[in-house]
């Protein structure tokens, strides 16, 4: 089987797609795993297309030691058929990624939350909060999800 490709989305791809996509690409260089499984992220909207994350993601990236320094993108129709994987955040981007999912495409649509073994479904959506433990506890989330999801299917 060639390299898996995983795409992580939120609404806007500075906060929580970001921090899952960071966290992911970690383990798997972490795990020795780069040759297996490549790893991106998008949003559903465009408003933010160009940018980099939210300041506090990266800055709660940067206390767990992980270097991120991608920059936000829209998902687009083809993404469907490059990626293997596309998790959404929320019940919200499970609904939006399915209905733009074209027909016949090849991507497993997935809540990320379902793989925590904590049973954390919703990937906590830290933007409006006024300090930055909303960003931990997203990064704890994805760290337990995308942990569970590689150990299921890494052989």
């Amino acid at each position: 089987m060639g390299q898996q490709k995983v795409l992580f989305v939120c609404l806007g791809n500075i906060c929580r797609s970001p921090i899952a996509e960071a966290v992911f690409q970690h383990l798997i260089k972490e795990k020795g795993l780069t040759d297996k499984w490549e790893a991106d992220s998008a949003a559903i909207g465009g408003w933010h297309s160009g940018s980099r994350p939210d300041s506090r993601a990266t800055g709660t990236l940067k206390n767990h030691k992980i270097d991120y320094n991608g920059r936000a993108r829209q998902i687009e129709d083809e993404d469907f058929n490059i990626f293997d994987y596309i998790f959404g955040m929320d019940e919200n981007n499970i609904s939006s990624l399915k209905s733009q999912c074209p027909k016949g495409a090849k991507a497993n649509i997935l809540l990320l939350g379902d793989f925590d073994p904590q049973g954390d479904r919703i990937i906590r959506d830290p933007y409006y909060d006024t300090g930055a433990e909303g960003f931990e506890k997203c990064y704890q989330q994805c760290l337990r999800a995308c942990t569970a999801f590689l150990e299921k299917h890494t052989q």
